[in-house]
């Protein structure tokens, strides 16, 4: 185990791969960490459960499959959360979004059960992270795909929110005309990387996260352009609405905002890496 570990490390270094992923998958696949190293164990059947592992670090290292798929799932906003090729992996930065929404929302008290709609839910991450918080809130977890809609659902239940977190399959805005002008919230992860850029992203992106989640249209706004203009339509007064960008999206996100004149305290707020990565703002009405 020792000899395998110094080559996966040594592999990881030669693809470009962190380090810790060798030991993050030792440690899933076998609950061989550092601790058990030091205590020289080895857990049982080591022999046939390294073979598995040496398998999926293959695919790792020769196809670039992240190490999330390879494992099913995901840490993220101190959630466990399952994910396959049918949803993106959520990020770090996405926790942006959640946590500018609970300052809203704690700022901005709202009645029990009212409602927050997640567009372009994806394995369910954001609007998992927010019924957490906030029990008060009703979310809608909306996503055009059913494969992903069947990752959110095994993650509602795993957290135990079916009660508080209601599933709508269908495109955008096109699930919530029952609560047009009730919703009082609505934040979105949307698809933002110009299609033309597609081809430059990183291999572990490219093959194997989906397409339609990334793909923005030939500008990347295309979907952030439909939640600025549709939104209005669905929230009612005094909510809040935010979106995640990329690099460089921010200032055209909050100058169409400002041009629709329904939204007030548009803020643009940077990630750690210090990049404008969320647009926020208060809905008046």
């Amino acid at each position: 185990m020792l000899e395998w570990r110094a080559q996966a490390l040594r592999a990881a270094k030669a693809a470009g791969i962190p380090a810790e992923e060798v030991e993050i998958l030792l440690k899933e696949r076998l609950g061989w960490g550092p601790l058990e190293r030091l205590l020289g164990r080895a857990p049982a059947g080591a022999g046939e459960l390294l073979e598995e592992v040496e398998v999926l670090w293959q695919q790792r290292v020769e196809k670039r499959v992240p190490l999330q798929y390879l494992l099913g799932k995901v840490e993220w906003a101190g959630l466990s959360l399952r994910v396959t090729p049918a949803v993106l992996i959520p990020r770090p930065e996405t926790e942006l979004l959640v946590e500018q929404a609970s300052l809203w929302l704690q700022a901005n008290p709202l009645p029990p059960a009212s409602c927050l709609a997640d567009l372009g839910t994806g394995s369910g991450a954001i609007a998992i992270a927010l019924a957490q918080r906030h029990p008060q809130l009703q979310l809608l977890a909306v996503d055009s795909s059913p494969q992903a809609l069947a990752v959110a659902a095994d993650n509602v239940a795993a957290h135990h929110l079916q009660e508080r977190v209601q599933l709508l399959l269908g495109s955008w805005f096109v699930p919530l005309d029952p609560w047009r002008g009730r919703l009082r919230g609505l934040v979105s992860n949307p698809p933002y990387i110009p299609t033309g850029e597609l081809a430059h992203l990183m291999p572990e992106v490219r093959l194997h996260e989906p397409r339609q989640a990334l793909d923005g249209g030939e500008d990347g706004l295309a979907h952030l352009r439909l939640l600025i203009q549709r939104a209005p339509d669905y929230l009612a007064p005094n909510s809040f609405w935010a979106v995640e960008v990329m690099r460089g999206q921010a200032p055209w996100v909050a100058e169409q905002l400002r041009e629709r004149d329904c939204y007030r305290q548009i803020q643009v707020h940077r990630d750690l890496a210090g990049i404008e990565r969320v647009v926020s703002a208060h809905f008046v009405g």
